[in-house]
């Protein structure tokens, strides 16, 4: 076999790997950031989520104190007992819709064909 006819060819180099080119090392840092940013923003909507369950469960927590305060005859405001109640009731009900929009997105993203 004569290998004078490949004298043209370095050998070393054709089998070495193949190097990534700038754009593609570019692109590959652009979806990095791009993950970053979306990880980023899922967390800050799910720490928004945790801290509306937290201040729903405040609302509830003191709603029941100025219930026992007043069964206890601690407190004879019932306009405060009233005031925390309406407070925990509609922070209950925001917690509840905001919960339901989250599982109907859900729903339709389980839902799509690809």
């Amino acid at each position: 076999m004569d290998l004078s006819a490949l004298s043209g060819v370095d050998l070393m180099t054709a089998f070495e790997t193949p190097t990534i080119s700038s754009k593609l090392v570019k692109e590959s840092d652009s979806l990095l950031v791009k993950a970053d940013e979306e990880r980023t923003a899922f967390d800050s909507i799910f720490q928004s989520a945790l801290n509306l369950i937290e201040e729903t469960n405040a609302y509830s927590n003191a709603a029941e104190e100025e219930e026992i305060k007043y069964s206890l005859g601690e407190s004879d405001s019932i306009h405060d007992l009233q005031i925390a109640q309406q407070k925990a009731n509609v922070s209950l009900q925001y917690t509840v819709a905001v919960r339901d929009a989250v599982v109907e997105a859900y729903r339709d993203i389980m839902n799509m064909q690809f």
